[in-house]
């Protein structure tokens, strides 16, 4: 089976940061280390050079579609460049809304085995049109695959057989010491890492600071990744009088991430479903957590729910129920040993070695 040629076709790809991208490169890396000839195919995302020079660097190849000034022409090249990779592979892996529609397409003339990995949101759509158009992809392929039990619920309505396989990561990366150490303002430290937008629910946080200082007056809570609605939710801060106690970092090096949670006591990821459908399919930033010792507090009726063993490496409420979200950071500061060495327990459970083992029983 380790002659197998697998292709992997996704609508993101490291350097550049995503949850979909994080997922793919670890598949593809690790189907490489067990001997499997791999070959990307996806979008370049950088308007410079970075991606080529991240490709470079790997051992396996990486085939992208340049970036255009009409994306219209990406989607076609995607479909002609997802074809020719098709015709050399034996197994094919999709990833990512478009990814499930061009490797959909190509299946009519290709007799290959084919197998969609479904985050959340691709398969959440709002438009009746993609909808169906989704709908029909998936029911052309092989095999599906959902990073959570709230996913696969988004299309039981297939009736076919889906197996659930939870988000990885690289423990040996988050357990390696750092040089240096950061300090994070407040005692505890709540800290949530991702995009910041209604889906990663740094907000439903905010609107709750007012009561949660009441219990924690030196509580503060800070904010890592990509600023995009960090104005807005300033802005929101400052009318409930609260920005003095909200920190937005931006988007930070890996290095500066892993130090930062080794600050933190208590990850908090209240996520909630966009206006679009966009939303939480899994949660790794919250295993990355776990991985530094840190318990996590996370929505309910999301993908969080598979992230969280809770009771143990943290706790599930409703976002906006700020009784529960001071009794869950009260439970988790009573004893933070026990919660610290239940989490780094449970991040190793979902180690990439032990994720990918569950990928190739697929392939038999």
């Amino acid at each position: 089976m380790k002659n197998k040629k697998i292709l992997i076709v996704s609508s993101e790809f490291p350097p550049l940061p995503g949850g979909i991208g994080n997922h793919a490169y670890n598949l593809a890396s690790y189907f490489c280390e067990k001997g499997y000839q791999i070959q990307v195919v996806t979008d370049q995302r950088a308007n410079d050079n970075t991606d080529f020079i991240f490709d470079e660097s790997q051992r396996f190849k990486i085939k992208r579609i340049a970036l255009k000034r009409f994306r219209f022409l990406m989607y076609i090249q995607r479909v002609f460049m997802t074809a020719n990779a098709i015709r050399k592979s034996n197994i094919v892996f999709a990833t990512g809304k478009f990814s499930l529609w061009n490797v959909a397409f190509c299946s009519l003339f290709f007799n290959r085995e084919t197998i969609a990995v479904l985050h959340g949101s691709e398969v959440n759509l709002k438009n009746g049109v993609l909808q169906y158009l989704t709908t029909k992809s998936l029911k052309r392929f092989n095999k599906l695959v959902a990073v959570s039990h709230f996913t696969k619920h988004f299309v039981s309505h297939l009736k076919k057989p889906v197996f659930v396989i939870p988000n990885g990561i690289d423990v040996a990366f988050w357990e390696k010491p750092t040089h240096g150490d950061i300090l994070l303002s407040g005692k505890p430290v709540l800290t949530t890492v991702g995009r910041v937008s209604d889906r990663k629910g740094q907000l439903n946080v905010i609107k709750q600071l007012p009561e949660l200082i009441k219990c924690f007056p030196n509580v503060h809570y800070h904010s890592i990744g990509i600023p995009s609605q960090a104005e807005a939710f300033t802005a929101i801060a400052k009318k409930l009088g609260v920005e003095k106690y909200v920190t937005f970092h931006g988007a930070v090096s890996s290095k500066q991430l892993k130090q930062a949670l080794k600050a933190t006591d208590i990850f908090v990821m209240l996520s909630s479903e966009s206006v679009s459908g966009d939303v939480e399919g899994f949660g790794i930033a919250i295993l990355e957590a776990n991985a530094v010792g840190v318990p996590a507090i996370g929505s309910k009726g999301c993908g969080i729910e598979d992230a969280i063993n809770t009771g143990a490496t943290g706790f599930l409420i409703e976002p906006d129920n700020t009784l529960a979200l001071k009794h869950a950071v009260e439970k988790l500061l009573e004893n933070p040993e026990k919660f610290s060495s239940k989490a780094r327990q449970w991040a190793k459970k979902h180690d990439w070695n032990s994720i990918i083992e569950q990928y190739e029983a697929l392939l038999k």
